[in-house]
């Protein structure tokens, strides 16, 4: 596989990262994508939030890359601000993917760059463990989207046009997590 087909396919994967980010907040009020959904306040907007500051910070700053996209105080990068839509937020991470893309095309996988938080002995790293590294930290925030959606109101899967569910039957669900609970049971104190 050339370089070429290998950065293809690490964005082909990023981008549906990207899209499935992006669909958990689809159909949702400005309350449910903002409002925290666990202990430690991850919310939905501010997962897209996050992400956008992650693309840039590995894929261009790292590398010396400028971009247009304005980043705010990094404390405040894992919610919305009163004063950030979620049209803001979405738009932003829309415009961060034309510059993060851009460095994978411009730049060979074996281009080194500095990573300005990191400690200098580790700071030092590659195109290549950068994208991977990012890839997998948009990954791992799209699961987390889906949980909170569907405990939000239910749906679930990967994509609007291909959940990857065996069933849309409600009683196929039921029945299916009354089984699981079943088996739990027998492990209870």
């Amino acid at each position: 596989m050339s370089e070429s087909e290998q950065k293809q396919d690490l964005l082909l994967y990023l981008q549906q990262a990207r899209d499935a980010l992006l669909w958990k907040l689809e159909g949702l009020s400005e309350y449910d994508v903002r409002r925290p959904l666990t202990p430690t306040g991850t919310n939905l907007l501010g997962l897209v939030k996050h992400v956008t500051a992650v693309e840039l910070g590995y894929l261009c700053d790292t590398f010396g890359r400028p971009h247009d996209v304005p980043q705010g105080d990094p404390e405040e990068d894992s919610y919305a601000t009163a004063d950030e839509t979620r049209e803001l937020i979405v738009e932003r991470y829309r415009r961060a993917w034309t510059h993060t893309d851009a460095s994978v095309r411009d730049l060979a996988l074996d281009t080194a760059g500095t990573v300005p938080w990191w400690p200098p002995e580790r700071g030092t790293v590659t195109l290549h463990h950068v994208l991977v590294r990012v890839l997998g930290d948009t990954q791992r925030h799209a699961g987390h989207a889906d949980i909170l959606r569907e405990g939000l109101d239910g749906a679930a899967g990967w994509r609007a046009d291909n959940d990857s569910l065996p069933s849309h039957d409600p009683a196929w669900w039921q029945e299916y997590r009354e089984r699981l609970q079943r088996v739990a049971e027998r492990f209870r104190p």
